[in-house]
């Protein structure tokens, strides 16, 4: 069947992305390539990037000097894309259907006669040699749909017009609606199972063929095509329920105690003007889900306040928790009806880790990698409580409403030692920051940002930047664009977006593009719909460039002030710019394995091996200057916040572990028991694992979100950040500090990780680069062998 859900774009659970899963087409939801008559197409003559963008020449340095100011300085923004103002509309991220809103049903519909060829072609192959294209033609088909369907998506989410909104929305119900009716059939499964067993076919194939003909086959089964009609039916059904009950869980959670109210002199520690602003008749009234409630746990002094808040604040209310059982026990059920003993073995099937049994290996090995720091920061907090006057409240023992107060009172006796909280973001305007993660991937990959007025029409706001991606030895290799300047009605979340995927293009579906030509002036670009593409001098071919778009909120600059970062802020940056670098290198030529599009428990490790690099010496002094005096980075002044952020990771790496648990188990066999108890179980994961005890009487699964999006996958952010610290010790600081800059460590990462993107078994590329073959074949001692790595945060 086709789901219609594309790889995760971004990722998956990192605290920093938009936790939004992107469109990953699964063959159950793929279909196949289309094809005509051979077109002769005479490559364009080669041109060295070089000599495109200046790399190696003397506009190197302009490039490089232009990055930074097109963030930082409005005037020079506005001046250097003053000519193309001048230029005809070139369509919502240079695709020629979008000029109008109008536009977007166009698109749709063409995309849709694309999408019934594929299929017919697919239908009607018989011989070994029409088989041994079926995979290309069903990635192809995934290409189609992914190209409507993830740009829809995008532009209804983030552009400003309601009118383009509404047509984008349109065009994304459209093509969900023909997905349905492919749904229907099963001859697309039946076609790419009997190609995968004739031999002459599957020797035939490529490893990135053979690695997407198993996804395409593994998510037809997992999506009940092969079961009698009624059964089937029963899993649309289940199905239906699954992504109507989990959205209405997410928007509807909420506490069973909307407020609770205090006399105003027990708020003693709370900031005065706060209690006054929450203060009537004497009395404070606390939102328990709002930000009053969290400051309330960290600043008041009285003990039995905070309890009482703690509990309020860790409480969903029934309704809540009912649409939660609700949502395990349909995924259950559903997991069952396709044969699988559980919804977590349905899902980890295809995951890194195989197997909810080799997840609990993992987590079971990292919590006790943790223990022990976890107990040296509570021995630290008992002795904050110990110095305390009051005595009578449980002296030696840190309760779960004292965890927050005393943490903050630990943190303050640390932060006396820094300058002003600002102090440090005067050396990270946006455009320094972007500006060193370009001098960054030319001194490992090759690879440089490169700033590009953008065209009438292209972009969805006039402060969106448009960056190419340009390669010492391939010329330009993807387009970025970057949203990250705050504005009205913007979501605040960071994210990557893939707007559209790597992929080769055939010769015969240019030509198939050359019969419908308007409004393109070549078959190429017809058969990319105008958007950007490249030649491939090692292949013969055309490839479609991954097209990305990053989503950030940081705060508008003033002149001449330039919007200034806080190191979490840059953190996040490097975050996301993460996911792009694995888009950008990960160019494969099937788009159903490009770039992040890969296992989810694989998709965080690009990201977040990147915070390394954020707070590494070596790269910082490569652009962390003062935006006014050009003065260098203290690196002791950092090291003092890194510090900072050190002492609390222990509780923080436990807290998802335990969610990591909770996940596990509430996707196992339980919910199908007639005493299933959410709350039961909640309470009984934290009295197991949890260094301070849970008090009894809360309920705060009701409030964990991640569970629809991520379901039995909540582990995969800390199974990539126990990965992405062994890589940074093991490949970029093995030699000495300069080797977070060294080409050779950079060449190595890409060959063996990033160039893969999805089409490479992720332990495969564990092992290569950190040279361990015992890790190849992954399995629940592999998984064990990761917790024990442990997680080991950026600057720590």
């Amino acid at each position: 069947m086709f789901k219609g859900i594309a790889r995760a774009s971004s990722p998956w659970i990192c605290a920093r992305c938009a936790l939004r899963q992107s469109h990953r087409l699964a063959l159950n939801s793929l279909a196949t390539s289309a094809a005509s008559d051979a077109l002769s197409t005479s490559p364009p003559p080669y041109t060295p990037a070089a000599s495109l963008y200046g790399l190696g020449t003397s506009h190197a340095k302009k490039d490089d000097e232009s990055l930074r100011k097109i963030f930082d300085n409005a005037a020079f923004w506005q001046e250097f894309s003053r000519n193309s103002k001048k230029n005809p509309s070139t369509g919502i991220v240079g695709n020629r259907y979008l000029i109008q809103p109008d536009g977007f049903l166009e698109f749709a519909h063409v995309t849709l006669a694309r999408c019934q060829f594929v299929v017919e072609k697919v239908a009607a192959k018989r011989s070994i040699n029409d088989y041994r294209s079926i995979v290309k033609d069903l990635d192809r088909l995934s290409d189609l749909l992914c190209r409507v369907i993830d740009l829809a998506d995008f532009v209804r989410g983030t552009h400003p017009s309601h009118r383009v909104q509404t047509a984008a929305s349109k065009a994304y119900a459209v093509m969900f609606q023909y997905m349905n009716q492919l749904n229907t059939t099963t001859i697309l499964n039946e076609q790419l199972k009997k190609a995968s067993a004739i031999p002459e076919v599957w020797t035939n194939w490529t490893e990135q063929e053979q690695v997407v003909a198993r996804i395409l086959m593994e998510d037809f089964s997992r999506s009940a095509i092969e079961l009698p009609d009624r059964q089937r039916q029963r899993f649309v059904d289940l199905s239906n329920e699954i992504a109507r009950g989990g959205a209405e869980f997410v928007d509807r959670m909420g506490p069973e105690a909307m407020t609770l109210r205090f006399d105003s002199k027990r708020m003693k520690g709370l900031d005065p003007t706060v209690v006054r602003a929450l203060t009537k008749w004497g009395e404070t009234k606390i939102h328990t889900m709002h930000h009053e409630a969290q400051m309330a746990l960290r600043y008041v002094e009285d003990a039995d306040v905070r309890r009482d808040i703690y509990m309020a604040v860790r409480t969903a209310d029934k309704t809540s928790i009912q649409r939660l059982e609700k949502l395990l026990k349909n995924r259950a059920e559903l997991a069952k009806l396709s044969g699988y003993q559980t919804f977590a073995h349905m899902t980890l099937e295809n995951k890194m880790a195989k197997s909810p049994e080799a997840v609990n290996q993992f987590l079971n090995a990292l919590i006790k990698d943790n223990r022990h720091l976890v107990n040296e920061e509570l021995q630290e907090l008992i002795g904050l409580k110990n110095g305390d006057a009051i005595t009578d409240n449980f002296p030696d023992i840190i309760n779960a409403w004292d965890k927050y107060y005393y943490t903050h009172k630990l943190i303050s006796s640390m932060n006396t030692k820094l300058r002003s909280p600002d102090f440090l973001s005067a050396y990270f305007s946006i455009g320094t920051v972007v500006q060193g993660l370009s001098r960054l991937f030319d001194k490992l990959y090759g690879i440089r940002l490169v700033a590009r007025e953008t065209q009438p029409g292209e972009v969805w706001d006039d402060d969106v930047r448009r960056l190419d991606v340009v390669s010492d030895d391939d010329g330009h290799i993807a387009v970025l664009y970057c949203d990250l300047f705050s504005r009205e009605g913007k979501t605040p979340n960071p994210a990557h977006f893939t707007l559209r995927c790597s992929r080769e293009l055939s010769e015969s579906e240019i030509a198939e593009a050359a019969d419908a030509f308007h409004p393109f002036s070549s078959p190429i670009e017809a058969a990319t719909d105008g958007m950007a593409v490249s030649y491939n001098r090692e292949t013969n071919s055309y490839f479609q460039l991954p097209t990305i778009a990053l989503i950030c909120d940081f705060p508008t600059h003033y002149h001449p002030k330039p919007t200034l970062l806080n190191f979490n802020d840059v953190r996040t940056l490097f975050h996301e710019m993460g996911h792009a670098l694995h888009s950008f290198l990960g160019r494969t030529p099937l788009q159903n394995v490009s770039g992040t599009r890969c296992a989810t428990d694989f998709a965080e490790l690009p990201s977040v091996l990147m915070e390394h690099f954020a707070s590494c010496p070596s790269v910082l002094a490569l652009y962390a200057r003062h935006w006014e005096t050009d003065a260098p980075l203290p690196i002791p002044a950092l090291e003092q916040r890194l510090a900072i952020d050190a002492r609390t990771q222990p509780a923080e790496t436990e807290a998802q572990i335990l969610l990591a648990f909770l996940d596990q188990a509430y996707h196992s066999t339980l919910p199908l028991s007639p005493h299933f108890n959410s709350t039961t179980t909640y309470h009984d994961i934290y009295n197991k694992y949890a260094s301070i005890p849970e008090p009894a009487g809360t309920a705060w699964q009701g409030f964990f979100g991640h569970l629809f999006g991520y379901g039995a996958t909540y582990y995969s952010y800390l199974f990539d950040r126990a990965i992405a610290g062994k890589i940074w010790e093991y490949v970029f600081r093995r030699n000495g500090k300069g080797g977070s800059v060294d080409r050779k460590n950079g060449e190595r990462y890409k060959h063996e990780v990033l160039k893969w993107g999805g089409g490479r078994d992720g332990w495969k590329c564990i092992a290569g680069v950190l040279g361990d073959p015992s890790l190849t074949e992954g399995g629940e001692e592999a998984m064990k062998e990761v917790g024990r790595w442990g997680v080991r945060d950026p600057g720590i």
